[in-house]
Order: C-alpha cells, then sequence, then structure tokens
C-alpha cells in the first residue's frame, strides 16, 4: 500500500512560479515511477510531466520548459517546479505511482490569475 500526499498549490498571477510537492509512504520509494497530472473545470485529468526510478522524465508539450519534475529519494518525494505559470495551468494536480496498481494523492489546487 502507497499513501500519497501533495502539498504546495495556492494562487499565483500569470508569469509566477510554484513548487508542488509529493510525499510518498509504504513502499520502496526508490523503485517507483512517479507522475504528476492535472484535472482542470470540464476537462479530462491529464498527464503533466512523470519520471521513472532512474530519473527519465517525460513532459506535455503544454508544459515543456516551463515544468520540471524531480525526485528526491532521500526524502521520499517527487517535485513539480512551475515556473511561467499561465491560467491555462489552472488545475487541481495529483500525484500518481503504480506498483501492481495506481496510487493517487488527494490533489492540489493550483489557480493561476491573468
Amino acid at each position: 500500500q502507497v499513501q500519497l500526499v501533495e502539498s504546495g498549490g495556492g494562487l499565483v498571477q500569470a508569469g509566477g512560479s510554484l513548487r508542488l510537492s509529493c510525499a510518498a509512504s509504504g513502499s520502496d520509494f526508490s523503485i517507483l515511477g512517479m507522475a504528476w497530472h492535472r484535472q482542470a473545470p470540464g476537462k479530462q485529468r491529464e498527464l503533466v510531466a512523470s519520471i521513472t526510478s532512474s530519473g527519465v522524465t517525460i513532459y506535455a508539450d503544454s508544459v515543456k520548459g516551463r515544468f520540471t519534475i524531480s525526485r528526491a529519494n532521500a526524502k521520499n518525494t517527487v517535485y513539480l517546479q512551475m515556473t511561467s505559470l499561465k491560467p491555462e495551468d489552472t488545475a487541481v494536480y495529483y500525484c500518481r505511482t503504480w506498483r501492481f496498481r495506481e496510487y493517487w494523492g488527494q490533489g492540489t489546487q493550483v489557480t493561476v490569475s491573468s
């Protein structure tokens, strides 16, 4: 059983930055692939970025060059550094991992004002 707890969301003006954190427990974090997803009102949940256990990353085209996913295995934490935020980045951001099944965090709200 894996537990995921996100933090770091909030209200920011367009052009600003935020760093989201996702703390994992219940498994050997170093072997887990981790991902960030988001869901805007009225839209489907979408993949934002992911990072493998070896540090290989992928990004959605909409966030490339602006968001950076990273992990700190010693802290059992994955981060999403978000810069140059746009109003269209407004969404609930969720952390996800998978080991025999999927696990999701409860989500953290990010609101970008214009």
